[in-house]
């Protein structure tokens, strides 16, 4: 494994890290009231996370990126956007290895992703429908949850709900009412 300092061309890493062990932590689970990063904001064409919140590895990411990138070179101008960055180091010990003698060594690199979190979008230039969700499908099937395709139109997302945008309310209008006569 590349020592902890070294950071390759194709390699998502931190530039610079405050502590190089860190705990284990575990994947958010959105129970506020916030939408952040549930919507599309730089491309057309997005996956976000449909199933549980999962942990990705620097590796996973990559390689789904370049599928993507692979599937859509023919469109000039095309741009992938990440929208997660994988910044926790994971540290492992070896398999059968008795109880104490601190924590493992850096193994890689990875992000906590919470359910509804927009991963990947495609934009730059305009790309038809078609090839946009054959990319991403792809891209999914590379990583370790369920996603779904998105649009710009498509609403936020607070954990497994979607959230519709409110009607306005229509005051009612002042209709003329029945009278009864009684005689």
């Amino acid at each position: 494994m590349a020592p902890l300092g070294a950071r390759f061309r194709s390699q998502l890493a931190p530039r610079q890290v405050q502590h190089i062990k860190r705990h284990k932590g575990r994947i958010p689970i959105p129970t506020g009231g916030s939408t952040k990063g549930t919507t599309l904001a730089y491309g057309e064409w997005g996956i976000r996370i449909k199933g549980m919140g999962v942990r990705f590895s620097a590796k996973q990411l990559t390689t789904a990126e370049e599928v993507i990138k692979r599937k859509i070179k023919v469109v000039k101008g095309a741009k992938v956007y990440l929208r997660v960055f994988p910044d926790i180091p994971v540290c492992i010990k070896g398999n059968e290895t008795r109880m104490g003698k601190g924590k493992g060594t850096f193994e890689f690199w990875a992000t906590r992703v919470p359910t509804g979190r927009v991963i990947f979008e495609i934009g730059g230039t305009p790309i038809r429908e078609e090839l946009a969700r054959d990319a991403l499908r792809q891209a999914a099937d590379k990583l370790p949850t369920t996603m779904e395709f998105i649009t710009k139109s498509s609403p936020p997302r607070l954990g497994n709900m979607l959230v519709q945008p409110e009607l306005p309310v229509v005051p009612p209008s002042p209709a003329v009412s029945p009278t009864i006569e009684t005689s």
